[in-house]
């Protein structure tokens, strides 16, 4: 009889590892800070770009993460790589910026998508998301989704007794209920 290998669980270390710095000790208030900070290296871009901006609770800087490079129309971007480097970096908050080479400026309808879904999971992280700014073009222009309140933080309301925690359970009873 063969003897079986002991399972083995590999513990890993995930860290920060810093790139060249976009030298900046200016706090960011408003998108024109955000694309004062990144709009000209996203608008040579030649394919969408996603950064992410994370924040001490001033509003100064902690660095800078790309987390999505895709095709000229488009970048996908998952929740779990636009957080990832807002976790690690321990920031307050966050600001997506990306950019459009076509240099318009209308947000698509996956840049809409993906901003009211970091917006709902921010709340939950506690990482809050203060806006998405897209550039484009020669960099003179921008648009904000803060500057046109479509940033609404999302009234978040948790449930403090495990009594009411659903898990799905309730909806599976019911389905049995009606005979399915």
């Amino acid at each position: 009889m063969e003897k079986q290998k002991a399972f083995q669980l590999d513990v890993v270390s995930v860290r920060i590892v810093k790139d060249a710095p976009l030298f900046s000790d200016r706090k960011i208030q408003n998108p024109k800070d955000a694309v004062s900070l990144l709009g000209e290296m996203l608008c040579e871009m030649d394919r969408e770009v996603v950064c992410v901006i994370n924040l001490k609770t001033d509003g100064t800087p902690i660095n800078c993460n790309i987390a999505s490079m895709g095709t000229i129309s488009q970048a996908i971007a998952e929740p779990r790589e636009l957080f990832k480097s807002a976790i690690l970096s321990n920031a307050a908050q966050m600001i997506l910026v990306h950019n459009h080479p076509s240099g318009t400026l209308e947000p698509s309808k996956d840049d809409t998508i993906m901003t009211d879904r970091i917006l709902k999971l921010s709340g939950f992280l506690g990482i809050p998301l203060i806006d998405h700014v897209i550039v484009g073009g020669d960099n003179s222009r921008y648009f904000s989704f803060r500057e046109k309140e479509m940033l609404i933080m999302p009234k978040i309301t948790l449930t403090q007794d495990y009594h009411y925690l659903d898990f799905g359970q309730k909806t599976m009873a019911a389905e049995k209920g009606r005979g399915r």
